[in-house]
């Protein structure tokens, strides 16, 4: 077989294969044993009618065209191979030329990865946030946590902020009740938000027997957005009772023995959390800087098709939140044009980031062990919520381990990106993000070749999240 590539653009690539017929002939037999086993002839047995009788009955074209299909794949993934092409979609097969018994040509049109020039990243230089934790911080921690261990009692008054409400609640509209918008008997906590607009407004003030009606829009159902009559019915106040904030408090909703210990390690959580942020907001920035310095030229098709990708997948979201897209919208303060164009942009530049770290990765050698793969594996099922065993099989079977793989690969690959470049947060300190823990905290350097596994596993979702 030889194959010769021309280049049709900078994300495209044109094959031209020509194939001996001698290469074929263990297609073309196992298409004749094929179709001995489906037709039958007088004479013969099933599975036993000669290539020459087929020839006269079922025709030597047919024969040829189930050979050569069979066998195309095959001379296609040698092609590739042998120029050194890394396709990016299916490709777009036409046969040129077929002289029976003599040669077989086709060519295969096919989306491939860009060459890349990345210019020296050793040494880039980024500033992001300082880690800032206040005393508000750990106030409404702390508030929280109290929060978590009140108690509620029945008061004999009108309902205000922060109170526990028993309510009974119905949706009309032109006098008919919306199938599935009506509850009884259910606790809503006053000024919390998030279930119809309009109330906290209406609930405010209310005392237990006390009814009012008040519009609002559905943000569920059949009838999401539409214009209803909501009839909201109190059948109880209940007011939140918090416990002293003291050291038995700190005792008993924490290991700690003080009110001082406690607040101390709720801000050693939170400075963690933020270390996190900003670890995050690091390599973001990193790779920014080094998209900025690097042209990467984009196929057409995958971004087309990760664009619908994306769009389907907000609009799934929005229809499980009861969210139409023009409300969120709203929320957003966009226009459409300005969410396709911001969509567009994140896109382009997550597919870029994904070229230049697999350049990396080639350049560096980058390589994946089973452990790597595994923890990678788990950590992705968690993130589902799913079963790590049934997470694993379903990537088997639908074939997407190499797309694991691939993660593990881009996230070793922005870790040592992130590792070279030079990170200062505002006040002119140097991050140490190569020691960063998964809690946050920063561990002593590690023994070479200790905690590589947990630390590819790790960058491959930093990777996800950095190019999405």
């Amino acid at each position: 077989m030889k194959s010769a590539v021309e280049t049709v653009g900078p994300t495209r690539a044109k094959l031209t294969v020509e194939v001996p017929f001698e290469e074929l002939k263990p297609s073309l037999d196992a298409a004749y044993k094929r179709i001995a086993q489906q037709i039958t002839i007088p004479g013969f047995r099933k599975g036993k009618v000669p290539p020459m009788i087929i020839d006269k009955q079922v025709g030597r074209g047919t024969v040829l065209d189930e050979a050569i299909n069979n066998a195309l794949p095959q001379f296609y993934v040698e092609a590739l191979r042998e120029n050194e092409l890394e396709p990016l979609a299916q490709p777009e097969i036409d046969i040129t030329k077929l002289e029976d018994n003599e040669t077989l040509e086709f060519t295969a049109e096919v989306d491939v990865k860009p060459e890349i020039e990345v210019p020296d990243y050793e040494g880039l230089e980024t500033t992001v946030d300082d880690v800032t934790v206040t005393e508000e911080d750990v106030a409404e921690q702390v508030q929280a946590l109290r929060e978590r261990f009140g108690s509620l009692k029945d008061v004999e008054r009108a309902s205000a902020d922060k109170d526990f409400v028993t309510i009974d609640l119905v949706a009309r509209q032109d006098g008919e009740t919306v199938e599935g918008a009506e509850v009884s008997g259910m606790s809503y906590q006053v000024g919390r938000g998030g279930m119809l607009d309009g109330l906290d407004e209406a609930l405010t003030g209310m005392s237990a027997g006390e009814t009012t009606t008040f519009s609002s829009q559905l943000v569920g159902g059949d009838l999401i957005g539409q214009e209803v009559e909501v009839e909201v019915t109190v059948t109880g106040v209940k007011e939140q009772e918090l416990p002293e904030l003291d050291d038995d408090f700190a005792q008993t909703a924490s290991e700690f023995d003080t009110v001082a210990e406690l607040e101390a390690d709720v801000r050693t959580r939170l400075e963690r959390g933020k270390r996190l942020e900003q670890a995050a907001a690091a390599r973001d920035a990193v790779l920014e800087k080094l998209l900025d310095l690097v042209e990467v030229p984009l196929p057409e098709t995958m971004v087309t098709d990760e664009l619908n990708a994306r769009r389907q997948n907000i609009e799934q979201q929005l229809m499980q939140a009861g969210m139409t897209m023009e409300a969120y919208l709203d929320s957003e303060e966009q226009t459409i044009d300005e969410f396709e164009a911001d969509l567009e942009k994140r896109v382009r530049d997550a597919v870029a980031a994904q070229f230049v770290l697999d350049t990396i990765a080639k350049k560096e050698q980058v390589g994946v062990d089973q452990q790597e793969l595994t923890q990678h594996i788990m950590r992705r099922a968690q993130q589902s919520g799913q079963d790590p065993q049934e997470f694993a099989n379903h990537m088997v079977e639908h074939n997407h381990i190499p797309d694991m793989v691939q993660e593990v690969v881009r996230g070793k690959a922005l870790a040592l990106l992130v590792e070279s470049a030079t990170v200062t947060d505002e006040s002119g300190a140097v991050l140490d993000l190569k020691n960063l823990q998964a809690d946050g905290s920063i561990g002593e350097p590690a023994v070479e070749g200790e905690g590589d596994a947990e630390g590819a596993s790790e960058s491959a979702e930093q990777d996800e999240n950095a190019t999405s």
